[in-house]
């Protein structure tokens, strides 16, 4: 299969995006799109230039989906489509519950399809320069802050599961130790559900995490704090500025010999698009193993503990 036909199921505000993406894209072939409200679904099929075709319609007519639809609804259409034998990219989080994502994952496995979550945050070009420059080195603390004005979408989840779950994502690939212990606290401002939330992680191996995520906020702030023993790096994303204070940094620091600072900044490129990409290939080269829903259960594990936190 070198030009997989994709069809997108949903066009909200990320459904749009995904279907536009798709409409330029070089490796793979935009097969149409569904949603359930039919004016929605043409204006946006009219944008892109495809059809807008029934669920029943689209999954005939295509090879992998794209499910960008309120969580509500993930598992449903990724179950009906991976049964359908379509690979699957499902938006943040993977689904409701974890054990709608364990049946996911288990007949993803079983008929040896891609499963990939939308975790757009691990293709951007700030993340792998943060991975380039922190290396091996082992972190003891890691605070994180994702904030930003209100917006009225993605209302149907938390804060957890729309803004901070990628931060715990994140946080969960640089510490490489179960995560232990949740605390949090939160409040409700323009929704029934937590619009903003402070959250405390404690790993096994003695580890801590501070993220904090709000969709009310004054404006918007992007930004990661990392320690260990081996110094400390600080990353503003909004600023594309990376500090790092580290034994044998580039520029050396007073009154602490042996030490310097060391910067860097990264170029912004489409992290859809490498994400896009990133699916596409692990189609065409028959690669499920390494986007198989393991990475969004755990993150989705993470935002839940958060959530139970803020009930008790």
């Amino acid at each position: 299969m070198k030009s997989p036909r994709i069809g997108v199921f949903g066009a909200g505000h990320f459904g749009r995006f995904h279907t536009l993406k798709l409409k330029g894209a070089t490796s793979a072939r935009l097969a149409g799109l569904h949603d359930a409200d039919p004016g929605r679904a043409a204006l946006v099929a009219g944008e892109a230039g495809c059809p807008a075709l029934s669920a029943e319609a689209l999954l005939a007519a295509c090879d992998a989906v794209v499910i960008a639809t309120p969580t509500l609804f993930h598992a449903g259409l990724a179950r009906a489509a991976l049964n359908a034998g379509k690979h699957v990219f499902v938006e943040k989080p993977i689904t409701a519950t974890l054990a709608e994502a364990d049946a996911l994952i288990e007949l993803a496995a079983s008929k040896r399809l891609v499963l990939m979550v939308g975790q757009i945050e691990r293709h951007s070009a700030a993340i792998q320069t943060l991975r380039e420059s922190l290396g091996s080195r082992r972190l003891v603390s890691l605070e994180a802050t994702r904030v930003a004005p209100f917006r009225p979408r993605s209302l149907d989840v938390s804060v957890v599961l729309d803004l901070m779950i990628h931060d715990l994502d994140l946080i969960l690939s640089l510490v490489p130790s179960p995560l232990a212990e949740v605390r949090a606290v939160g409040g409700s401002v323009m929704t029934q559900l937590p619009d903003w939330v402070v959250a405390q992680l404690r790993f096994e191996d003695g580890t801590q995490a501070q993220v904090t995520a709000s969709r009310v906020a004054v404006g918007l702030e992007r930004k990661l704090r990392l320690l260990g023993p081996e110094g400390e790096m600080r990353v503003d994303f909004l600023a594309r500025s990376l500090d790092f204070l580290a034994p044998g940094g580039e520029t050396p620091v007073e009154h602490m010999p042996g030490w310097g600072l060391t910067r860097r900044s990264w170029v912004d490129h489409d992290s859809l698009e490498a994400e896009h990409a990133a699916f596409f290939a692990a189609i065409v080269e028959g690669r499920p193993h390494e986007a198989n829903g393991i990475q969004g259960r755990a993150a989705l594990d993470a935002a839940l503990r958060v959530e139970a936190a803020l009930a008790r």
